[in-house]
């Protein structure tokens, strides 16, 4: 009957958007699935390496009277070892973000399929585990190949960056042992010159490896959290590059949830960097407190006041010269003030617009798509000078336990 054609042509419709909304969640059960077991592998390799960093780094304390060649073998461990830490915490975090996002998309879905009553395999209800992987399930998935590259990036920027950096400097280091030893036996007093600037070089690394370590992931901020590793990076940052950075947090700071607390402080050090990148003035970095929401603001600028007063003094000079003369002048010396003048103007503006320290356009794609990630309001003005966020702080967390 026509009825019963028309209400099977409506219905289909339906079907289809229910048959695909169940493909759909059990697709991102077994991606989460896949997920979570990434996140324990690499924390656990994270808490492995940690592991044996401390006990190099007891051996090193205690290991006094070794050998030149064992100190040094031990050093070259101890960066080895503290790179790999380091990756495998970035990792983590890295995971960790696409976990949550995943989860929040499955939870969406999970709603929109309520609504049509869709029943779901297993229950389908946020209580339910994701489905057990199959021998070879998934690991072709878009989002398994997105990971892994950007695993395989992360450990790319990490290896040249330590080969560059402290690896160059180990080697120099090895050299200038090498020297000691040969000086030790036939000049004393020329050895001792020579270890002190050993000790000196092995300062340096160490600095080096400290401020590296810093970069990838700072250890202040899972211990002490957002406001001491602001105020750390703002004063580092700006000493090595020769420009003040101010950092003020108003209100009662608090620690938030972990990867939240992550992502603010990465936002907020991208934009330090790229706008130190440009070479301004001066920087400034506000934290705004309040009991849901934490709002930061990051402003740069330069300071045109000497080239503004110069532009705005022949302007002056200009318009004192037309008003003081009889106003019958020859049109070509009429023409060339007003030409005087429009270039004055014109100079005044710039300088204006020459104060303003634009953020780079690639950090700021990259700070929209990580805030975008995250739930983070951000919000670019003033000609790309001043980036503004805002982010909900009012679920509580137990991320951060509260030292014994």
């Amino acid at each position: 009957m026509p009825p019963s054609h028309d209400a099977s042509a409506v219905a289909a419709p339906g079907g289809d958007l229910a048959s695909h909304l169940v493909a759909e969640i059990s697709s991102l059960d077994a991606e989460l699935v896949e997920i979570e077991m990434l996140v324990a592998q690499a924390a656990s390799e994270a808490t492995r390496h940690e592991l044996r960093r401390v006990q190099t780094t007891e051996k090193l304390s205690a290991g006094v009277d070794l050998p030149a060649e064992d100190l040094v073998a031990l050093n070259t461990l101890l960066v080895s070892l503290t790179r790999r830490h380091a990756v495998m915490e970035a990792q983590v975090d890295v995971l960790e973000g696409k976990r949550k996002t995943l989860a929040r998309f499955r939870d969406s879905l999970l709603e929109l399929a309520e609504v049509f009553g869709t029943a779901l395999p297993d229950g389908g209800g946020a209580s339910q585990g994701p489905a057990r992987l199959t021998a070879g399930e998934g690991t072709g998935s878009p989002m398994s190949r997105i990971v892994l590259n950007a695993q395989e990036d992360l450990r790319r920027e990490i290896a040249r960056a330590m080969h560059d950096g402290p690896a160059q400097s180990l080697t120099n280091i090895v050299l200038q042992a090498q020297i000691v030893e040969r000086l030790l036996g036939r000049d004393p007093d020329g050895a001792r010159g020579e270890v002190r600037l050993l000790v000196s070089m092995v300062q340096q690394t160490l600095d080096a490896t400290k401020t590296f370590i810093f970069d990838v992931r700072p250890m202040v901020l899972d211990d002490l959290g957002l406001v001491p590793t602001l105020r750390r990076a703002a004063r580092e940052r700006g000493r090595r590059a020769g420009i003040a950075v101010e950092f003020d947090s108003v209100g009662q700071d608090r620690r938030i949830e972990v990867d939240l607390e992550s992502n603010l402080f990465r936002i907020i050090d991208e934009a330090l960097t790229g706008y130190l990148s440009s070479r301004p003035d001066r920087i400034a970095i506000r934290l705004d407190w309040s009991e849901d929401v934490v709002e930061a603001l990051v402003t740069a600028d330069r300071d045109p006041t000497k080239q503004m007063a110069d532009a705005d003094h022949e302007v002056a000079a200009a318009l004192r010269a037309v008003e003081g003369s009889d106003k019958d002048l020859p049109p070509a010396l009429e023409s060339m003030m007003a030409d005087r003048r429009e270039r004055a103007e014109a100079r005044s503006v710039a300088a204006r617009e020459a104060a303003i320290v634009a953020l780079p356009v690639s950090t700021w794609r990259e700070i929209e798509q990580r805030a975008a990630t995250i739930g983070i309001a951000a919000e670019l003005s003033n000609g790309g000078g001043t980036l503004q966020l805002r982010a909900d702080i009012s679920t509580p967390t137990d991320d951060h336990e509260e030292p014994a």
